[in-house]
């Protein structure tokens, strides 16, 4: 996988990065163009199409795109890499490493990075029905008689889009790259052919429109700035998939192509509505010669498609990032490509979109409808990711104040606008994709804390290991051949299923190891910190095996290749060994009783650890312990 440190390759290895950045990071802000004016100008915010309102929204949208996706993430945010990865969740633990340990600021980082994970989930659900149904409703254009296959033709698209999800996207995804530039390069021709008929829109390029429409209007600018935002959506993308291609193609794709593309379509339709004015109802594809508009829809479907595609592993990403960082439970992860790491398939994750999409695009029923929706999550992920930004630059980078503050000021005061313009219409749908976020968040503190509750509990009962091995020489126990692993979430105390085996069976092996592992907090563990192995001696040792959170822990492979003090782990000659929880709640004694029931529940659908460790079956003994929370 290419990170940012690749930045300095040469041209050869540089411009395919740069046309398959083009295909996955910008997928879903080359859509916004299908809806953002045809919103503006709708009528949920009353605005008529006068010369002034027209530049006034289109110099807004031009200083969005520069202020926040230019500035900010191209510019500003893309410095703050993990080891070469982007994204909120990278970008939280970079902040937490950068502080004190047990600093009090820690937790309220680790809170502000999980809401703006769950903010995220939101988003993953709208963007695949306003993208695809946005793209089908030009079918209303072309034939208004068609308006009633609309929603049919969008469900289709999208289930059979969530259906190919488990063969993996990495023989599809060589031509997403291709067909994108050729979205972009659309959208610039039909943005260039009329500007050029009617080049006076271009005076929008001057912010003055901008404040002369919050002047005239006040409010209704106000208001206006929730269509504005749809502009922007998707520049979160550009840092979370920074991993994937480096910061240098993805500078070059935006500013070479992807920002002016846009650009030039946001003119083009601000001139068609300069000129047809109170007799638009879709610019975007009112732009379009009639001779190409069902090329144009075709080819808009595979754009959507394509930003859908690139948003579902997206998502598959994220889920596995918090999985491995204690966030959520382990689920089922298939990886669909031999070659690729990041490729991976996760059933329950992709079930749970394909429901939730569907139940969106039903229940808003248009694009009109979901835009009122969308963009809550989106803004306030951008006010998340900008609070992280400034406690890195002051405590990691150590820049002064006269350098952080002003940008700060400047990105929180254009985000907050954006978050407030969305939030107020809460009731018209706006409190979908934010329930979204409280359900998410929900689920993984319940699950972070039900763990440490667990943790502690199984901690308590037990002993300390260091006790344990110094009493055996005073009482033996019989040994037999071989090496017992014992699976551990704390190899500090002595491990449930060791106290039981002994406990019944009454035998020790030779070669006992406590084996914990650890997910640290960059995406991919060095050599030098992968490995912290203790000898205990009388034949016990502690093992910590640290992954990255974007490894797959394969333990047993791990034992096996690397470089671990003390003899080889002969595979036919080692026994893993893991307890089993049979967990309960008790009133009063750990969190609330309904969370309790939600993290009993979540625990008892999680994937097995020695499943998600790939532990092999016939070389497994499990035993039960009663753990109470």
């Amino acid at each position: 996988m290419t990170t940012s440190h690749h930045d300095g390759a040469a041209a050869p290895r540089t411009w395919p990065l740069v046309i398959g950045a083009v295909g996955v990071v910008f997928g879903d802000i080359g859509t916004s163009p299908l809806y953002t004016l045809k919103e503006a100008f709708g009528p949920h915010y009353g605005l008529d199409a006068r010369p002034e309102n027209v530049l006034g929204v289109l110099s807004l949208i031009l200083w969005s795109l520069v202020l926040v996706v230019t500035l900010k993430y191209v510019a500003v945010l893309m410095r703050a890499d993990n080891r070469g990865e982007g994204g909120i969740l990278a970008l939280t633990a970079l902040v937490q490493r950068s502080l004190p340990m047990a600093a009090p600021l820690s937790y309220t980082v680790g809170i502000l990075g999980i809401f703006g994970t769950a903010l995220f989930f939101g988003d993953g659900v709208i963007t695949p029905a306003i993208s695809v149904l946005s793209a089908v409703e030009g079918l209303e254009v072309a034939a208004p008689e068609l308006k009633r296959f609309v929603l049919p033709i969008t469900l289709a698209v999208l289930v059979a889009l969530f259906t190919v999800q488990k063969h993996g996207t990495e023989k599809v995804g060589r031509i997403f790259g291709p067909i994108t530039c050729l979205w972009f390069l659309a959208l610039a021709v039909l943005g260039v052919v009329e500007i050029a008929q009617h080049p006076a829109v271009l005076e929008a390029v001057n912010p003055v429109w901008a404040i002369r429409f919050f002047v005239h209007h006040g409010v209704v600018a106000w208001l206006a700035l929730g269509a504005v935002v749809l502009a922007v959506t998707g520049g979160e993308a550009l840092y979370a998939d920074m991993g994937h291609f480096g910061r240098l193609p993805i500078r070059v794709a935006w500013l070479g192509l992807v920002l002016p593309a846009l650009l030039l379509n946001y003119f083009g339709q601000g001139a068609f509505i300069l000129t047809h004015p109170g007799d638009v109802s879709n610019p975007f594809y009112e732009l379009v010669p009639g001779w190409a508009l069902y090329p144009m829809i075709v080819l808009a479907t595979l754009a959507t498609v394509i930003a859908s595609q690139a948003l579902i592993t997206g998502t598959f990403s994220v889920v596995r990032q918090a999985i491995q960082l204690g966030y959520l439970p382990r689920m089922q992860i298939v990886h669909t490509s031999d070659r690729t790491e990041g490729q991976i398939y996760m059933p329950w994750v992709n079930r749970a979109m394909l429901l939730s999409v569907i139940a969106v695009v039903l229940g808003f029923g248009s694009s009109s409808n979901l835009a009122i929706a969308y963009g809550v999550s989106v803004t306030g992920t951008m006010i998340i990711s900008t609070m992280l930004l400034v406690i890195l630059a002051k405590l990691r980078w150590r820049l002064p104040g006269w350098q952080v503050w002003p940008l700060a000021l400047l990105f929180l005061s254009i985000e907050a606008a954006f978050f407030s313009a969305n939030v107020i219409k809460f009731v018209e749908g706006a409190w979908f994709p934010l329930a979204l976020g409280v359900v998410a968040f929900a689920l993984m503190r319940t699950w972070r804390r039900g763990r440490a509750l667990v943790h502690a509990q199984v901690n308590r009962d037990s002993l300390r290991i260091e006790h344990f091995v110094g009493n055996l020489v005073a009482h033996p126990p019989t040994r037999v051949p071989g090496t017992a692993v014992f699976l551990t979430p704390s190899n500090q105390y002595m491990p449930p299923a060791m106290l039981h085996n002994l406990k019944h069976n009454k035998v020790l092996h030779e070669r006992n190891v406590l084996l914990s592992v650890e997910v640290l907090g960059v995406p991919r563990a060095d050599e030098a910190e992968r490995v912290v192995h203790t000898d205990l001696g009388h034949g016990f040792a502690r093992l910590t095996l640290r992954f990255g959170y974007l490894e797959d822990p394969d333990v047993p492979r791990a034992l096996k290749h690397w470089a671990i003090p003390g003899p080889k782990f002969e595979v036919m000659e080692t026994t893993y060994f893991a307890s089993r929880e049979s967990l309960s709640a008790k009133p009063g004694q750990g969190m609330a009783m309904w969370r309790d029931k939600l993290f009993l529940f979540m625990s008892r659908n999680a994937t097995p650890a020695t499943e998600f460790f790939h532990i092999p079956g016939n070389r497994l003994v499990e035993l039960g312990t009663q753990v109470v929370i």
